[in-house]
């Protein structure tokens, strides 16, 4: 009896696209972008075509002229916030805030920002999906004059769940040693004017997640309170302040009024001022002279939150806090509201050990 035997088959011949990454995407994704990158870009870049780096000149056409110029560089993402953009599937403005964290940190000492990169990581790739996301970079970077010159998108199968990603931005820019600002002028007397933010900005989402709930039903209930939806209020772009607070710093020729500036970002005003405190100096703020959007009421009663706490995680109202003496108060007010800004005075700084107090 004949005995019968298997034949040898070979095994698959594996490519790339089969292990979950997808060359082709890829390239189509970079042919996406380029339109909204280009816009970005003005004299001073350098294109090298192919390259593996972006490059741009110090002192071309059109550039600033430094004495001792300083370069100073930040780095930030946008948070679970991103996980706003998963559920309501709206891509297009989570790059705004993923400039707006980086370049509002350059301003604080005074610099001006001049590039801009991005890295985006997914699990699979969606061109047009993640176009969206570029395209709100690029409006990010011309918000704040900023050149986007370069980044990376890294395909990464099972390591994020499907329809996710996650970003995250590097900003560079460059001021004048002699009017680079520390926080070393701050005393007691000094007066804070603040900023009025556009919402939650980028921080506080793990806790304003939990209060509220991130069911698409509930994201796309209207609130009349609101005037939108709770989705939309909760994805609102962080504000950019780059252009009024450059162009506030550039109208004096030694910017000795403005003795500093904050970015209020996580932890809110509690844990940010201080960063710009003497040890022997500390903040009050006037709570009822900030205008805190509804959405900020709205967490805070879904959650039972107390008052403290929703002025140490969010910004409660206030993107930005400029401090300045007391006699250039009205003045930078002043400015301030004629370059489109709803500036206010908020508080003030007294004697006392470096800390914030709310009243």
């Amino acid at each position: 009896m004949a005995t019968k035997t298997k034949a040898k088959t070979k095994n698959k011949s594996l490519s790339y696209k089969d292990a979950g990454v997808d060359i082709t995407a890829g390239n189509n994704f970079v042919e996406l972008i380029g339109q909204h990158v280009k816009k970005t870009h003005g004299a001073n870049v350098i294109n090298i075509h192919n390259g593996f780096a972006g490059a741009m000149s110090l002192f071309g056409k059109g550039a600033k002229q430094y004495k001792d110029p300083v370069m100073l560089s930040c780095t930030d993402g946008v948070g679970t916030k991103l996980k706003m953009a998963f559920v309501l599937d709206k891509h297009d403005t989570v790059g705004i805030d993923l400039v707006a964290m980086s370049v509002n940190d350059l301003i604080v000492h005074g610099a001006a920002p001049m590039f801009f990169l991005d890295y985006m990581a997914t699990g699979k790739l969606e061109p047009t999906k993640m176009a969206d996301v570029v395209k709100g970079i690029s409006e990010g970077c011309i918000q704040s004059s900023a050149a986007l010159i370069g980044g990376e998108t890294a395909e990464m199968p099972d390591f994020y769940k499907k329809g996710e990603y996650d970003l995250a931005g590097f900003a560079v820019g460059i001021v004048e040693r002699s009017k680079m600002l520390v926080g070393d002028k701050v005393k007691e007397g000094d007066v804070i004017i603040g900023l009025p933010s556009s919402g939650l900005h980028s921080n506080g989402f793990s806790l304003a997640r939990k209060a509220l709930g991130t069911t698409k039903s509930k994201l796309n209930k209207y609130s009349d309170e609101l005037g939108t939806t709770v989705g939309e209020a909760l994805i609102e772009p962080t504000r950019i302040y780059v252009k009024p607070i450059i162009a506030l710093l550039d109208s004096y020729k030694t910017r000795s009024p403005i003795h500093a500036l904050t970015h209020i970002t996580g932890g809110g005003l509690l844990e940010n001022i201080p960063r710009v405190l003497p040890d022997d100096c500390k903040a009050v703020i006037n709570t009822k002279a900030i205008d805190a959007p509804p959405i900020f009421k709205m967490i805070k009663e879904a959650g039972n939150i107390v008052k403290k706490e929703m002025y140490r995680t969010f910004n409660m109202g206030i993107g930005f806090t400029v401090t300045v003496s007391a006699s250039s108060a009205n003045s930078v007010v002043k400015k301030l509201q004629d370059l489109g800004e709803d500036a206010r005075v908020i508080g003030e700084i007294q004697k006392g050990k470096k800390s914030v107090s709310i009243k």
